[in-house]
């Protein structure tokens, strides 16, 4: 933890922009280093200019083997882009144009030449395709054939100084990994022979090209909520809400949401700086847009719950919120506090399911990463709703949502989405905006904060100790990490209890999850190698006591660590 966590940034803690754009066209990657090369985590490239791992040879490759993947799949619609508010989002997003337009691809981009968030992009991409699917198998293309996808330029919640590229097919969610996979190796490829040879037009040629067109985007989203939220026992009932983009993409959806449905919200901070000079820093010193940590959402939650010289009274609003840089994620704030991730989606799962979405299919399961609270599970088990588990990455809720199978899927980092009204599916990208209206809708439809519910759920179902610690780990551990098997796993028993399971397939869908997962009645941890650092994470959650997750914590370590030696 550093000492300034959850304090004011400074100027010191601010990148220069210049440089950092500069970097993108001034630098370029070496091919042959694995931390220059194309990689996709569960969510797209990403990397910072300034380290040769966001520059634009890597934008130019990455599109150009896009290009490749959509005509290999027949996918010959429209391709969806939209951007967010980091410094490299724009010249990535003009690169991007730049070679589409020479492949001569159907291109949607923002009316309003501004920022677009994620779930609006996957929100227009399944609109576009709602009638291409096949007669009989919902959500399942029967051709490639004029069918959409799309691109988002972000690297979400993380610092100012990195970017972000993904691809969405025609489904509208995040690429799976044969996808990612392909479009990765394809891109190393095109940076190894030369990204010279890929062919480009200018910007202006790009922009005023026939194949380039303007989507509004915001209109499509804003207009389409009523058919997935309650918005009219939200103004009826005049809950105030406080929303804070934390300078991210849904600025300006904010303000549109209001005007168009008539809501007591007020956007409580409008400012958009890619130095993010009005954050207050994240647990480790960074700034960094994660609206589920309380130390980036400081300034909102010191607003619900006192003033900045410890005077206390009632709160501006009933509901604050906040959302990261591309509004895929959500932060909920109550007069009690910022939200634990895990419990609002406890919360919002017991609301949806218990009578308030009465079109949703009898038999939609409750859709859970295998690292989200094992409250959901209770919740689950309180409602008679199958659970299914699936690995880390929102792509796993994909065929669910578009069938209809999954009513809502969620991950622990609070991002999430769930079916419209009628049943049909809505977005299969996680959507921040959709999650913060929800909070309020559960606040006007029962009299009652998120918070509050959460107070009644633990009465029934038990308090928990829920964290995430990260352990050092070399490239070759973290694959051994991922190629585990149960049998690796000598022990019985884990911090006192006996092993129930050891798991490195989820068991919802039976996709290797990377790593491995051990269970007992009253506790479990999670150990997964990341994508992007030399460290493997440790979630752990315990039923038992905080002093219980600190032995669980302290026996999944030396249980990995064992494994690994």
């Amino acid at each position: 933890m550093d000492a300034r966590a959850g304090t004011p940034a400074q100027p010191s803690d601010l990148i220069d922009v210049d440089q950092v754009v500069g970097a993108y066209y001034d630098l370029s990657p070496d091919p042959d280093d694995p931390g220059q090369q194309v990689a996709f985590g569960t969510s797209g490239h990403r990397g910072s200019s300034l380290d040769h791992a966001f520059n634009e040879a890597h934008i130019v490759a990455i599109t150009a083997a896009i290009v490749e993947y959509r005509r290999d799949q027949g996918t010959d619609g429209p391709l969806f882009i939209g951007r967010d508010t980091h410094a490299l989002s724009r010249p990535a997003w003009q690169t991007a144009l730049e070679v589409l337009a020479a492949a001569e691809v159907d291109v949607m981009v923002d009316a309003r030449d501004s920022w677009t968030p994620t779930p609006a992009v996957s929100q227009s991409i399944l609109l576009h395709n709602q009638t291409r699917f096949a007669e009989g198998t919902p959500g399942l293309a029967a051709s490639g054939a004029g069918l959409a996808d799309g691109i988002v330029v972000t690297p979400s919640h993380n610092p100012p100084r990195d970017g972000g590229f993904k691809y969405n097919p025609p489904h509208g969610g995040p690429a799976d990994s044969a996808a990612t996979g392909w479009i990765a190796d394809r891109a190393n490829e095109i940076l190894r022979t030369g990204v010279g040879q890929v062919k480009r037009v200018s910007l202006d040629t790009a922009l005023g090209s026939d194949r380039t067109h303007r989507h509004d985007f915001l209109s499509s989203y804003v207009d389409d909520l009523a058919n997935v939220l309650d918005l009219e026992i939200i103004r009826a009932s005049g809950v105030r809400i406080g929303a804070d983009p934390l300078g991210g993409a849904s600025v300006e959806y904010w303000g549109a949401i209001a005007d168009r449905y008539d809501l007591d919200l007020t956007v409580v901070n409008p400012r958009v700086d890619p130095r993010w000079a009005f954050m207050t820093l994240d647990w480790d010193g960074k700034i960094r847009m994660d609206c589920s940590s309380p130390y980036a959402m400081a300034s909102l939650v010191q607003r619900m719950t006192g003033g900045a010289d410890g005077s206390t009274g009632p709160a501006p609003f009933d509901i604050a919120t906040g959302n990261d840089a591309d509004s895929d994620r959500h932060g909920i704030v109550t007069a009690d506090g910022l939200m634990n991730p895990n419990h609002f989606l406890a919360v919002a799962i017991e609301y949806l399911y218990g009578g308030n979405r009465p079109s949703w299919p009898s038999n939609a399961a409750i859709g859970k990463t295998l690292v989200s609270s094992a409250l959901i599970d209770r919740v689950a088990g309180g409602l008679g709703r199958r659970l299914l588990e699936v690995p880390v990455g929102f792509k796993w809720f994909v065929p669910g949502l578009l069938s209809g199978e999954v009513g809502f899927g969620g991950e622990e980092s609070a991002g999430a989405s769930f079916l419209r009204k009628d049943g049909r599916v809505w977005s299969t990208d996680k959507d921040g905006i959709l999650l913060a209206l929800l909070a309020s809708e559960i606040t006007a439809a029962t009299g009652r904060s998120p918070s509050e519910h959460h107070a009644s759920q633990v009465e029934r179902y038990g308090t928990s100790w829920y964290a995430r610690v990260d352990a050092a780990a070399t490239r070759e551990q973290k694959a051994r990490l991922g190629a585990l098997s149960p049998s690796d796993v000598t022990s019985t028993t884990l911090a006192g209890q006996d092993i129930t399971a050891k798991l490195t397939e989820a068991p919802g869908n039976g996709a290797k999850i990377g790593g491995l997962k051990v269970t007992t009645a009253d506790a479990w941890f999670a150990a997964r190698p990341s994508g992007t650092e030399d460290v493997y994470k440790i979630y752990a959650e315990s039923f038992v006591s905080a002093e219980h997750l600190t032995e669980v914590q302290q026996a999944a370590k030396a249980l990995v660590d064992e494994a690994l030696a």
